[in-house]
């Protein structure tokens, strides 16, 4: 059947109720719900996505009054956290609800939860009246779908339906934090910086990369947004030759007379970032071979622009 799409988030909600597999956008990218109460929703959306089962999922809610539905024993860290930086791109990590299935989690005792700021997520979120597992809606390991199109180009009508929205105004999935460490840890950067962390006075620090399975968080262990083109980061565009086969994309134009196949140059990071997958698929599309990005300046507001193009050249 033809995937439905609607603009109506009650309707999005009774499709969820349902154990329906419905897409969504938040502020970071589009999501992938399904009710994470409902052991054979969870597991057809692993098929769907294609998504190793050791890769847990993060938990979308509505608001803090939601929390309960997810978690237990929540730290105070968690609800300090999330009570100054939700609604947000922020994932706290906290023991896991017995509802949730064991799926969801990978069989961790934890799980990530988030509050997206997002109105027509939060109203479908609130109409439910359940926890709702959403990995970003794009096929395991290719670049997050932050517009409702490139979520079809992936599924197409193996989806139930599709919450339309406007693209997502971040670009880059939400910062994860371990709350049951101490000091607390940064597992993946996002949209709210350690800087950010740190002024709601918590002790937080940045965890290194981890391939070690059992990792309590999304998005560790396998490879992560890639294209199909070879990604290569360079330093400034003076390191490259241009070529028709390839695209570039970065913060400052190539040398005069370097021809690329296309190219996107951003006035800043923050547009970068919110341009960048979006990008990586339009290289696609375009069938180009490679696609040279320019890296961004050491810093931590640009951490995870910075670990998205590493994670997408395969570092």
């Amino acid at each position: 059947m033809p995937v439905e799409q609607t603009r109506d988030p009650l309707r999005a909600a009774h499709l969820l109720r349902s154990g329906r597999l419905v897409a969504f956008p938040t502020e970071t990218v589009y999501g992938l719900g399904v009710d994470a109460t409902n052991g054979e929703a969870v597991a057809r959306l692993f098929k769907l996505k294609r998504r190793p089962g050791n890769n847990p999922l993060i938990v979308h809610l509505a608001d803090l009054e939601q929390l309960h539905l997810a978690a237990r024993d929540i730290p105070p860290l968690a609800i300090q956290l999330l009570s100054a930086l939700a609604p947000g791109p922020l994932t706290v990590v906290v023991p896991k609800s017995d509802s949730i299935v064991p799926s969801v989690t990978a069989g961790l005792s934890t799980v990530g939860v988030r509050i997206p700021d997002h109105d027509l997520a939060r109203q479908m979120l609130r109409a439910t009246g359940l926890p709702i597992a959403a990995p970003s809606a794009n096929r395991s390991g290719r670049p997050s779908a932050t517009t409702f199109k490139s979520v079809l180009e992936d599924f197409g009508d193996e989806l139930d339906a599709i919450l339309i929205g406007d693209p997502s105004r971040i670009g880059l999935e939400s910062t994860v934090v371990d709350c049951l460490s101490n000091p607390a840890r940064v597992l993946r950067p996002g949209g709210v910086t350690l800087e950010q962390l740190r002024s709601v006075n918590v002790n937080v620090v940045m965890a290194g990369v981890s391939h070690q399975p059992g990792d309590n968080s999304p998005g560790r262990l396998h490879p992560h947004y890639q294209p199909r083109a070879k990604v290569i980061l360079v330093e400034t565009p003076a390191d490259i030759d241009g070529s028709t086969d390839a695209a570039y994309l970065g913060l400052n134009g190539p040398p005069h007379g370097q021809t690329f196949g296309w190219e996107m140059i951003y006035p800043s990071v923050q547009q970068y970032a919110q341009a960048f997958y979006e990008a990586l698929r339009e290289v696609d599309r375009r069938g180009l071979t490679t696609v040279y990005c320019q890296q961004v300046p050491a810093g931590d507001s640009n951490a995870a622009l910075a670990d998205r193009l590493r994670r997408a050249a395969g570092d």
